[in-house]
C-alpha cells in the first residue's frame, strides 16, 4: 500500500460516523476494498497498522476476521473523534481488538498451561494483554481482514499456498513485519499457518529460530483444538524449557 492509499483510506475512516457497533454494510465498502480475485476480498483495517518490534513473543494467525475488525473500526473512530494521533489510535484499536473474545480466552488458557509465562517470566499468561505490557505482537499472515463470500476466511478454500493473491499478501505484509522484530518466539495459531510458515522456510525466505510447532487454532469452531494441543503439549513444552529469553519481569502496576 503506497502512501497516498494509506492517506485516503485514513480520511475515509475519519469521515465515518461513530456508532455503538458497525455492520458489514457499514465497512465492507469499495472504498475501504484493498483488493479482491474472485470471491476472496480484502479489506483495510487499522488496528494492524500498529507493530510492536520490542515483542518477545510473536502470535500468528491466518488473517483478521469481521469481529476484530468492527472492533479495531470502533476503537479507532473513537479515539479519533477525541482529537487522538492516527497512530495512538491504531494502537488503541489492536490492543482492543487482538485476539477478540473467546479466542482470546482459549489461547491465555492453553499457553498457560505449555509454561509460557514462566518462559517470560511473568505471572499469568493473561498479563501480555495488558497494554502497558510489551512483550507480545499478535499479528497474521495476511495483515488486513480476508473474506469469503463475506465471510471469515479460515485458511481453507482456498488454500493461502495455492493462491497467488492471498501468498503475495503474505509476502507483502507478513516478511516486512517478520524482520522489525528481533527474533521473537514465534506461535503459529494452527495448521494453516504452519503450513505457510513451512513454505516461506523452504524457499528460504525465512529462517527458523525459535518457532513452536504444534500450537492449535484457539477458535472455538476448531473442534480439533483440545486434541491437537493434548497430542503436541508436552513437546511445546520441552521446547520452551530448551529456550531462554532475556525478558525482565513483567508487573502490572
Amino acid at each position: 500500500m503506497d502512501s497516498i492509499q494509506h492517506k485516503r483510506l485514513i480520511e475515509i475512516m475519519k469521515s465515518l460516523p461513530l456508532k455503538q457497533r458497525y455492520t458489514k454494510a457499514d465497512l465492507l465498502i469499495n472504498d475501504l476494498k484493498l483488493g479482491a480475485a474472485g470471491n476472496v476480498e480484502m479489506y483495510y483495517s487499522p488496528h494492524n497498522d500498529y507493530i510492536n518490534s520490542s515483542a518477545k513473543v510473536m502470535l500468528v494467525g491466518i488473517t483478521p476476521g469481521w469481529q476484530q475488525m468492527e472492533i479495531a473500526y470502533r476503537t479507532a473512530i473513537q479515539a479519533l473523534k477525541h482529537q487522538a494521533t492516527y497512530e495512538t489510535a491504531c494502537q488503541e484499536a489492536k490492543f482492543a481488538a487482538r485476539m477478540a473474545g473467546v479466542m482470546r480466552t482459549n489461547v491465555i488458557q492453553m499457553l498457560q498451561e505449555i509454561g509460557l509465562h514462566q518462559f517470560l517470566n511473568v505471572r499469568h499468561v493473561s498479563m501480555l494483554f495488558d497494554s502497558e505490557c510489551s512483550l507480545l505482537h499478535t499479528t497474521s499472515l495476511i495483515r488486513y481482514p480476508i473474506l469469503v463470500k463475506q465471510q471469515n476466511y479460515t485458511g481453507h478454500q482456498p488454500a493461502i499456498t495455492h493462491n497467488p493473491f492471498l501468498y503475495d499478501a503474505v509476502l507483502g505484509s507478513f516478511l516486512p513485519e517478520w524482520s522489525q522484530l528481533d527474533e521473537p518466539l514465534v506461535i503459529p495459531l494452527g495448521k494453516s499457518v504452519e503450513a505457510v510458515l513451512r513454505q516461506l522456510l523452504e524457499e528460504k525466505r525465512i529462517r527458523e529460530t525459535r518457532i513452536l510447532w504444534g500450537f492449535p487454532h484457539p477458535s472455538g469452531a476448531n473442534g480439533y483444538r483440545l486434541k491437537q494441543f493434548q497430542q503436541n503439549k508436552a513437546d511445546m513444552q520441552y521446547r520452551l524449557s530448551n529456550l531462554h529469553t532475556t525478558s525482565p519481569a513483567y508487573e502490572k502496576q
